[in-house]
């Protein structure tokens, strides 16, 4: 340990300049840049950044120290009642911070009962539940919103002297620290003189911490903006809240120069960060136990049931064969299907692919609608089978490897579309075959993008609104378009950046601000299913809507081994049952969807013609626009532009080229003789990421 080492023991997303896909990194970099072993995150009353925080922390090469500032209540967490604390407050601030995983996921537990049991203004927990959830935590007394520095604040000594006898009482002696801090208020000179006469008193370890809610001393003024945009007020309403100039996050040798006069508390930030050593497991996969009949196992049962499946989808493949229509033997398809078993044998996946057969199989004895499938898992036999898909991967060249393969162990994802209007009929079937504490929807965070950042910044700055409009609307439509980059490439904006000193601010202010989460709601789709109670693995949230989630995202969820599913609601499907229903009541015979012809010449037609308004994928007007361009001929032209309809072909001309190839305006070419048969179907195009596999399999060995 060095005689100036320090570790930032403080730091938030809430209200910040530290959070956002841009952000964390920064800060990470800044942490190595600043020789320091590791760094903390606690943010007020969730856990919402963990996950990342805790993953870009080690890409660093940091120790990550996972924390939460908790919001706790002066009495019970069941009270809400106004001017509950003897100050006037129902809550005050702690630090909580995880030594090992059992005080990880105590932190969860907190976290998660902040917001399920406790919430009154914010997310709020008590003493009582701390005495239940205090093993593995390391407790500091927190900023100047702490319980200890409140009393402190008022002159209340005994108060104070309390206060910290309950929390040694939780905690242990070894497990509390008083925390100082200086970002330059004038009372905390009075709190850290009453800090360190309690730890004169008592024997407590002092430590002292910056609260650091943005990265560098410039980004006061952005940082100032953004707390105007979260609590709705203008930079010059002198009500409004404000941190200091000092709320940054320090170097060890500025830290060293504020509190010199007291090197231990600056080195207990390195022995408590030498203490927390958090480990997320991430090979670990939480798959719920299907229940399966009595006397059977899960491997038996979920074999039981596909090859009941592929008894019944073999009538058709027969009957085909026999009209000589079948693209593939049959001894392909059971080639197909055993190799599949073993793998998912292998990877230990059968209770997952049972739980997802039983809610489709539910939703269609309900009458539910549901969708054909789409996406990776349209290429397992087995998934068609148990009619998880409806889609054959066989007659489409589909590969099982791209959706399961045992050299990449990921959780399967299946995408699973039901009717918009009965959705919630599936979620309340899984809720009760599950249990209510072990489902929970997942939550997903808005981000500001450019324009957003720009009106936002001008309306705080108090721009007029038809000023900032013209600003924003100078900032590229195009999907992901980044702030710089459209300073860069469109003159007018650059001009005015150049020129007016109002939008150089704006601009300046909207760069710091872009890509920051600007509101939580619920994902449209994701749901997480857990072998035992959700808060045993993941924090939960309670949205404005009374909506429990988890607090992490759905990428954050897999990650950690959590199964989730994608509910889709779908009005597509909605619609097209209400119009069999009409078709039906009006006494005629609807189509059968399931056997539906692919050669029918009018309806590509229609299709080249770009009437397909209300048509699922194909109903954007750049969409109808590529396929009056195109004049589709048959299901294969359809499949390929759902294919390249993404933003990196459409970046790249490869939607353009693959046109002209296929009405002979440019030459099919190959990129090598080896590839001819993989892209032939596509005019020689790189479309679909199975082709990409073939061709690393043909080209250089590897396996699929």
């Amino acid at each position: 340990m060095s005689d100036r080492s320090f570790v930032h023991l403080h730091n938030h997303t809430e209200y910040s300049l530290l959070d956002g896909a841009q952000k964390i990194p920064d800060l990470m970099q800044r942490a190595r840049e600043l020789d320091m072993p590791a760094v903390a995150m606690t943010d007020h009353g969730n856990l919402f950044g963990a996950i990342k925080f805790y993953d870009h922390a080690q890409r660093f090469g940091l120790r990550p120290i996972l924390g939460c500032e908790a919001y706790v209540a002066p009495g019970s967490r069941f009270e809400k009642v106004p001017g509950q604390g003897p100050h006037g407050k129902p809550y005050y601030h702690l630090i909580l911070l995880a030594e090992n995983d059992h005080g990880f996921r105590n932190l969860i537990k907190l976290a998660s009962y902040g917001y399920t049991e406790g919430f009154y203004y914010r997310p709020r927990i008590d003493k009582e539940l701390l005495a239940r959830h205090h093993e593995g935590l390391i407790c500091l007394t927190a900023c100047l919103a702490g319980e200890v520095a409140t009393w402190l604040r008022h002159d209340d000594f005994d108060g104070a002297r309390r206060a910290v006898a309950d929390l040694a009482e939780i905690f242990g002696e070894e497990n509390l620290y008083l925390e100082m801090q200086d970002q330059g208020i004038p009372i905390e000179k009075q709190v850290n003189e009453g800090l360190v006469r309690l730890h004169e008193e008592t024997g407590l370890p002092l430590v002292a911490t910056n609260d650091a809610h943005f990265l560098c001393a410039g980004d006061h003024a952005a940082h100032d903006v953004l707390i105007c945009i979260g609590t709705g007020k203008k930079r010059d309403d002198p009500d409004r809240m404000q941190y200091m100039p000092g709320h940054y996050f320090k170097s060890p040798d500025e830290m060293w120069q504020q509190f010199d006069w007291c090197p231990e508390a600056l080195l207990n930030t390195v022995r408590i960060a030498e203490r927390c050593r958090v480990e997320i497991d991430k090979s670990r996969h939480y798959v719920p136990e299907f229940p399966v009949p009595d006397g059977e196992d899960t491997e038996a049962y979920f074999e039981r049931v596909v090859r009941d499946g592929y008894a019944a989808r073999a009538r058709l493949w027969q009957r085909r064969q026999a009209e000589g229509t079948l693209r593939h033997p049959l001894e392909d398809y059971e080639r197909r299907l055993e190799h599949e078993l073993e793998t998912i044998r292998q990877m230990g996946f059968s209770g997952y692919f049972l739980i997802v057969w039983d809610f489709i199989r539910f939703a269609r004895e309900k009458g539910i609608p549901v969708g054909p499938g789409r996406g990776s898992a349209a290429g397992s036999l087995v998934a068609y089978c148990l009619r998880i898909t409806d889609i054959d991967p066989l007659e489409y060249d589909l590969l099982f490897e791209r959706f399961l393969n045992p050299q990449r162990v990921t959780m399967p994802d299946i995408d699973i579309d039901f009717c918009f209007r009965r959705r919630g009929e599936v979620l309340a079937y899984v809720t009760e075959r599950y249990g209510r504490e072990n489902v929970a929807q997942i939550i997903t965070f808005g981000t500001m993008a450019a324009k957003a950042a720009v009106r936002d910044a001008a309306r705080v700055l108090d721009m007029p609104f038809a000023e900032a409009d013209r600003i924003a609307k100078l900032v590229p439509d195009a999907l992901g378009t980044r702030l710089a980059t459209a300073i860069d490439e469109v003159p007018q904006l650059k001009r005015l950046r150049d020129t007016d000193p109002r939008v150089r601010e704006v601009l300046d202010v909207a760069l710091r601000l872009e890509g920051l989460s600007r509101h939580a709601s619920t994902h449209a789709a994701g749901v997480v299913i857990t072998p035992a109670p959700v808060v045993e693995f993941a924090p939960l949230f309670r949205s404005n809507k009374d909506e429990i989630t988890t607090q992490w995202a759905k990428d954050e969820v897999e990650s950690v081994g959590l199964l989730k599913m994608d509910f889709l609601g779908l009005k597509t499907l909605t619609l097209i049952t209400d119009t069999l229903d009409s078709i039906r009541a009006s006494g005629a015979t609807p189509p059968d969807l399931e056997h539906l012809p692919l050669d029918d010449e009018a309806t590509y037609a229609l299709f080249g013609r770009g009437d397909t308004s209300g048509v699922f994928q194909f109903e954007s007007s750049g969409m109808r626009d590529i396929l009056r361009r195109l004049k589709p001929e048959r299901f294969e032209d359809l499949i390929a532009l759902n294919a390249l309809y993404r933003p990196g072909p459409l970046g790249s001309g490869m939607i353009d080229d693959f046109i002209l190839r296929r009405h002979g305006k440019v030459e099919v070419q190959y990129p090598h003789p080896l590839t001819e048969p993989v892209l032939e179907e596509t005019y020689g195009v790189i479309v679909y990421q199975e082709q990409v596999m073939q061709i690393a399999s043909r080209m250089a060995g590897y396996s699929l």
